[in-house]
């Protein structure tokens, strides 16, 4: 389970829902991507355009790829990564509250992927409006407690916990 990492990729981020899948409860299907360093001492976080806070590259599924496909594309989209999938860690249910959910950010299913970054863009279609940073496992467990999904895709993840 690898992707091709000679791709090139291009400068825009996909917008728009008109290519999303949707499960059969009417919810959003969400790649993720739990993007570690070779020694998987580290995850890179990104800056979430909506509450400033930090999560995991993540994003909506589309019809002309597959899920891990959709993963990679939201870890070079968001963050600038070229990402090598390793470890499928499976699905995780919507744990939002219903009064958390909104127009802009509808119930979904997430689907994360664990991956390792091969390489990190200087240039990437978001980088004008997200920040991204290496950290350890504790502080970035942290900074997803408000995100429970998150926190479990990378509780799931290899990643050292001891840092």
């Amino acid at each position: 389970m690898t992707q091709d990492l000679s791709v090139e990729r291009p400068m825009e981020a996909r917008v728009g829902r008109e290519n999303q899948r949707y499960g059969s409860q009417g919810e959003r299907l969400v790649a993720g991507i739990v993007p570690l360093s070779n020694d998987r001492k580290s995850v890179l976080l990104i800056q979430s355009m909506r509450r400033g806070g930090w999560v995991l590259p993540k994003g909506g599924w589309e019809v002309d790829e597959t899920v891990e496909e959709a993963a990679c594309r939201e870890a070079w989209e968001e963050a600038g990564a070229i990402c090598k999938i390793h470890a499928d860690l499976g699905k995780i249910p919507e744990k939002r509250k219903p009064e958390q959910l909104t127009e802009k950010a509808p119930k979904a299913a997430y689907h994360f992927f664990e991956a390792t970054v091969a390489e990190v863009k200087e240039e990437w279609p978001e980088s004008h409006k997200r920040k991204r940073r290496w950290m350890g496992y504790q502080e970035a467990i942290v900074l997803l407690k408000d995100r429970p999904e998150l926190s479990e895709a990378l509780e799931r993840s290899s990643i050292d916990k001891q840092l």
